[in-house]
């Protein structure tokens, strides 16, 4: 029976256990994690009845492949939408708040009456951004920064209000060095397919209508989807669901090639011979692992930039957080805040908080452009919380409880490029067969897309070894 080592028991490594289980071919698998638990950045705490993520909260159900393996695995029945009755996100923006115009698709807007109402953007810029119905589409195809791309279509307005919070906080990177390639392909392909982003939304909206939705039976008609449980209960439930060989709390120190495939080495564990290996890792944890078998393709992982977050989860009495009546609040980077987000968590979501008397808000640092906040002391952070919720929102109650939770050097940067090291990075793997990398460093971040590798590296692998 062929052997298999999956270094990294975050949501890639364990789609990629899983797909290997499931497969008929004959393989047995062992699953390492360095940390006692396996999820990586899916992390929810259960404290007293209060869910709190420390990693992603949700995922987008246009990409399958969450809901997918929750079919697998049984867990449809948990799956939730968001509270639509609450839906609305807010820009601070000139020390006040704006309601984010209905019909605003990612950052285009498809409903003329509420965008032309929205004092968000001003007349200028909104004459500005409607120079994109007539600005002639870009007849290079090589890549460019999601400022660049967005200054050039729709103007510094909309890039700093709308696009920067909107779409660069999904990354927490920075719009001046984001690949566009990388991050937001689709924005390029509606530019050389429509010539205007408006149009394409609009034409995309059309077909939308015209097409007849097919049933999802159980699963929530929410864009965002999460669980009742939290995102953690997708990591529990695969967890019970894996038979091979699971080691949590073991780091793996080298990786080296033999004549019929790979030694792990792990440290306080036997060696295991491999015949195919899975790095399930951010980048700097597989460029560490690859050097002894392919520097060179280690010094291409070295060249992905990881950015630090940190955020902080505060219950109130409900009575006291009157303020807590849409999803959130978005913080562009211009108004020189600590703080880049306000998600207010109990109102998007159900099942998070013990009772109705209380409300759960998540606040978040960090990002590119703020790594280093992400590392000051709590108090310190704790401080800029709390001006800040009381300077944005109004919020001067003393929260009942918090929880704080830091990613440090953990969010991996599509920078410009970024495609074309991958791409190089495959071809110098294709010369050591049996050997792939899987991951949110390499072909997306969200939850879905991680997956999806894990998925995908898995059947490379079991592709290989059926030879």
């Amino acid at each position: 029976m062929k052997k298999v080592v999956i270094v990294g028991g975050g949501i890639s490594g364990l789609a990629a256990a899983y797909t290997l289980q499931e497969s008929k071919a004959q393989i047995e698998y062992t699953l390492i994690e360095k940390d006692a638990r396996l999820g990586g950045k899916i992390q929810t705490k259960y404290d007293d009845g209060f869910v709190i993520e420390e990693g992603p909260d949700c995922f987008i159900s246009t990409k399958p492949s969450v809901i997918q393996l929750a079919q697998k695995i049984g867990l449809t029945h948990h799956l939730i939408g968001t509270n639509d009755e609450h839906k609305g996100t807010y820009i601070y923006s000139d020390k006040r708040l704006h309601a984010l115009p209905e019909g605003l698709m990612l950052l285009v807007p498809t409903k003329i009456v509420p965008f032309a109402l929205s004092p968000l953007i001003s007349w200028p810029g909104k004459f500005r951004m409607g120079l994109d119905f007539v600005l002639p589409r870009k007849k290079e195809q090589e890549d460019e920064t999601l400022h660049s791309f967005v200054v050039r279509r729709l103007g510094h307005e909309a890039m700093n209000k709308i696009a920067e919070p909107l779409i660069g906080g999904i990354h927490g990177g920075a719009p001046e060095t984001m690949s566009l390639k990388a991050s937001f392909p689709s924005f390029l392909d509606m530019e050389r397919d429509h010539g205007s982003l408006v149009r394409a939304m609009l034409a995309g909206r059309r077909k939308a209508k015209k097409r007849k939705p097919s049933p999802r039976e159980g699963i929530p008609k929410s864009h965002f989807i999460s669980f009742k449980g939290g995102m953690g209960e997708l990591v529990t439930t695969l967890e019970n669901k894996l038979e091979g060989q699971v080691l949590k709390g073991k780091e793996v120190t080298r990786i080296t090639s033999t004549d019929t495939g790979f030694r792990v080495e792990i440290a306080g564990e036997e060696d295991i011979l491999a015949d195919g290996v899975i790095l399930a890792v951010p980048a700097p944890q597989a460029a560490a692992l690859l050097e002894t078998i392919d520097p060179q393709g280690a010094d291409l992982l070295h060249a992905t930039p990881m950015a630090s977050s940190a955020t902080i989860s505060f219950a109130y009495k409900s009575r006291e957080v009157p303020q807590a009546k849409s999803f959130g609040v978005l913080i562009p980077y211009v108004e020189q805040t600590k703080m880049n987000a306000v998600t207010f968590t109990s109102v998007k979501w159900n099942h998070r908080v013990p009772g109705e008397e209380y409300t759960l808000l998540r606040v978040f640092f960090g990002g590119a452009k703020k790594s280093h906040y992400a590392s000051v002391p709590d108090e310190e952070l704790l401080g800029w919380a709390k001006e800040e919720l009381s300077s944005i929102l109004g919020i001067t109650a003393t929260p009942e409880r918090y929880w704080i939770h830091r990613w440090i050097e953990a969010r991996p940067q599509y920078t410009i490029g970024h495609l074309d090291r991958m791409q190089e990075l495959t071809e110098r793997l294709d010369k050591t067969p049996g050997l792939v990398v899987a991951g949110g460093s390499y072909r997306g971040i969200g939850v879905p897309d991680c997956i999806n590798d894990g998925v995908k590296g898995a059947e490379e692998i079991i592709a290989y070894l059926g030879k």
